[in-house]
């Protein structure tokens, strides 16, 4: 048991011909941690063997080359004991920072997605203070969306003819009135001048003196 390495999927490699270096996140918000870089001593080796070889030439500079591509060949390949002592190492590094919930058996960062008080992911038990601010804001979103729906916010706006977003004469936006805000141009549905409307209800009152509608004075 002493060589079993407690993380499985939550990690990513980076380590590179140089050396090593693992990456934790949590498998919950993503955040994570990245272990300290540790030199291969191989890959190292591997490379100035190979640089030196080149350098020497001849049989003997030759055979230090192939032994330096050899090496380092070793260390691309090789996913035995160096990689496991060294992701055993990052592993003891990093894992002060996350927690195994034995409920969902996700690993999880310690700092946020971790409820002490419950021993469990905030998944599986979540914080409730952080649940009651929550579903306070939310309370009050809702709240706010019902007391401006019952508003009028129509009173100056002209609801009763059809609109025209873009002016037909200059093509820039009309700007929402009887001519275009930009050249002037009359707006092919400006209302008729003529006609008069019930202020209260927006009926057509068509030259009676009271609403017929809801019999608002003209």
């Amino acid at each position: 048991m002493s060589g079993m390495i407690p993380f499985t999927d939550n990690y990513q490699d980076h380590s590179t011909r140089q050396g090593w270096q693992f990456e934790f996140f949590c498998e919950r918000c993503g955040n994570g941690y990245s272990s300290s870089f540790k030199k291969s001593i191989v890959g190292f080796g591997g490379r100035l063997a190979r640089i030196g070889g080149s350098f020497l030439g001849g049989s003997v500079g030759n055979k230090m080359e192939e032994v330096g591509y050899q090496s380092e060949w070793l260390r691309d390949s090789n996913r035995g004991g160096g990689r496991d002592k060294a992701l055993g190492e990052a592993v003891t590094e990093v894992q002060e920072h996350f927690v195994q919930c034995h409920r969902c058996g996700q690993w999880v960062c310690r700092t946020i997605c971790w409820n002490d008080e419950r021993g469990l992911c905030v998944q599986c038990a979540p914080k409730l203070d952080q649940e009651i601010a929550g579903m306070q804001a939310a309370a009050q979103v809702q709240q706010l969306n019902q007391k401006i729906q019952a508003q009028d916010w129509t009173e100056n706006v002209n609801y009763r003819d059809q609109g025209t977003a873009m002016c037909a004469s200059c093509g820039k936006e009309s700007g929402g009135g009887k001519f275009c805000a930009h050249c002037g141009a009359a707006l092919a549905a400006a209302p008729d001048a003529t006609k008069k409307f019930c202020a209260n209800c927006g009926t057509e009152l068509k030259g009676a003196k009271f609403c017929s509608e809801c019999g608002t004075h003209a």
